[in-house]
């Protein structure tokens, strides 16, 4: 499923109204219907409860008077608290307000504070709150009024219903602006906005609904909308005369004395992904540690440091073991000595295979970028919002503040894929197209949790033979997975990386089996009326 950004939301709202002849009121009175039955599978039976539609002065409020009317001609008893003025509606929200007031549906203005005892009266009484004060346009923080009522609605014990994103939650970063509503359910209309899929936006929204309110599907499938789901593709079945050789053979540069756990995370999850040889570039005071506990890790000894990372002076040993590998893992664990440090700038630049940098590797390049750009084959970083906002020189606020323009930028300016982790994590590529991952768990947030990523990344693409770009959103999402099994299981609490390294098998088997579901539904995570 695609995902619109806000402007782009705006752009196919006119084109369906200029283009379609599917006009403004059409548009609102689906969105409205939608809702309606979003709020009726939720509740049952609407006949007899008691809801409190919270209307803004734009579109979104003009949605929210037609849930109102639609509540009302099925029983339920409803009053419409408007902080929007009359006055300034437009012609097709005002269409909507005449309509209720003509019906004699109970509207109570809220032009100052002095009506707000009425709006907390009407909220400790209801059975179902509609949120309509803002869409997703908002741009400033909140304040006044419209903060106090929103503080109102979280404190009441009714079912709280979105009109297609929380109010006070920014459409395009998912950020709050200063307060925004917690809903039980957001129903969004077209497409999903970024704000829906970023936390903590997401989190506000509750249980997400999508209705594309009539758009024919050429419009919000459009190939310039570049942000979208991140796809559910096949996976490919194992050959019968698969060999240990024909289903991967990946370096890891990794490891140093006080990291043994980073490289053997790396190197079993490519093999519990299904890869055939796991090659472990590794100092050679690290390696035995290494091998008492991974038997299966073919294992490559090399000159250490003082310090007992890796030296500049394997270099060239590197790069010619390079040669014999379908790709190489950079970073895991090797430690931010300078020498190293080194080492991991020159095999960025000169190791002439498809490339994975993670951890201590990203922290090597962040001191000079643009040697990515001296790579001729494929490259896939994968920072988490520290490491990434190192690597653009900004601070971790402003990643966090707008993530998909970061992922995206990154991804553009060095030519690589960006598989910014967090909540959610975004898959973003040169092309300018960008992904949600929607698998994983806040259990995930621990040691080692990353290099499970790695390996399995490495696996999809080097055992399960995706393409490059398909490899990097295949093991995100893959790589979730088997944390949301752990976590089902152990309780998100009590997740290790070694959990999550576990059960990829596990959750390649569950892709397999319930890829059909899992791609109707976005992973359980977005409901489509």
């Amino acid at each position: 499923m695609k995902v619109a950004m806000v402007a782009q939301m705006h752009e196919l709202d006119q084109t369906a109204i200029e283009k379609y002849g599917i006009s403004g009121p059409i548009l609102m009175e689906n969105a409205g219907e939608a809702a309606y039955y979003l709020i009726a599978q939720e509740m049952g039976s609407v006949a007899g409860l008691h809801f409190v539609a919270l209307c803004g002065g734009g579109h979104n409020g003009g949605d929210g008077l037609v849930v109102a009317r639609k509540l009302h001609s099925m029983g339920a008893q409803v009053k419409i608290f408007c902080l929007g003025k009359p006055e300034k509606f437009d012609d097709t929200v005002r269409f909507f307000y005449e309509m209720v007031t003509k019906i004699g549906i109970p509207v109570t203005l809220v032009p100052d504070e002095s009506a707000l005892p009425a709006v907390e009266r009407a909220l400790a009484a209801a059975d179902g709150v509609i949120d309509a004060l803002f869409g997703t346009g908002l741009s400033r923080e909140v304040g006044g009024r419209y903060a106090k009522v929103i503080a109102m609605i979280n404190e009441s014990p009714a079912q709280v219903f979105s009109i297609d994103i929380p109010s006070g939650v920014h459409g395009d970063t998912g950020q709050v602006m200063g307060v925004a509503v917690r809903a039980d359910a957001t129903i969004t209309f077209g497409l999903p906005k970024p704000g829906n899929l970023i936390y903590p936006g997401f989190e506000y929204g509750g249980a997400l609904t999508v209705t594309h309110i009539s758009f024919p599907p050429e419009l919000y499938e459009k190939d310039d909308l570049h942000v979208a789901i991140s796809p559910f593709p096949p996976m490919p079945e194992r050959r019968g005369d698969a060999h240990k050789g024909s289903v991967g053979k990946v370096m890891f540069v990794a490891g140093a004395s006080r990291y043994l756990g980073a490289p053997y995370f790396a190197s079993m999850a490519f093999l519990r992904a299904g890869g055939g040889l796991a090659y472990l570039a590794t100092p050679e005071s690290v390696a035995p540690f290494i091998a008492m506990k991974g038997n299966e890790i073919v294992l490559m000894p090399r000159r250490a440091t003082s310090a007992g990372s890796l030296s500049l002076d394997n270099l060239d040993d590197l790069l010619a073991d390079s040669e014999e590998m379908a790709m190489v893992s950079l970073g895991s664990g090797l430690s931010l000595e300078p020498e190293t440090q080194d080492l991991a700038r020159a095999l960025t630049a000169q190791i002439d295979k498809p490339l994975l940098i993670d951890g201590d590797g990203l922290s090597a390049i962040a001191e000079d970028p643009a040697i990515l750009l001296r790579r001729t084959a494929p490259t896939i970083l994968t920072p988490h919002p520290g490491e990434m906002a190192r690597l653009m020189g900004v601070s971790v606020r402003d990643v966090q503040k707008d993530r998909v323009t970061w992922a995206r930028r990154g991804a553009q300016e060095w030519g690589a894929t960006i598989v910014l982790k967090g909540a959610h994590t975004l898959i973003a590529h040169p092309d300018g197209r960008v992904f949600f991952n929607l698998s994983g768990n806040a259990g995930m947030a621990t040691a080692g949790s990353g290099d499970v990523l790695t390996g399995v990344v490495a696996g999809m693409y080097a055992a399960l033979h995706y393409d490059f770009e398909t490899a990097a959103r295949m093991g995100a999402f893959i790589h979730g997975v088997a944390g949301d099994l752990a976590a089902d299981e152990l309780g998100e609490e009590g997740v290790v990386a070694g959990d999550i390294l576990a059960r990829v098998p596990e959750a390649i088997q569950f892709y397999r089996e319930y890829r059909q579901a899992i791609a109707e539904t976005g992973y359980g995570k977005i409901a489509v009326i």
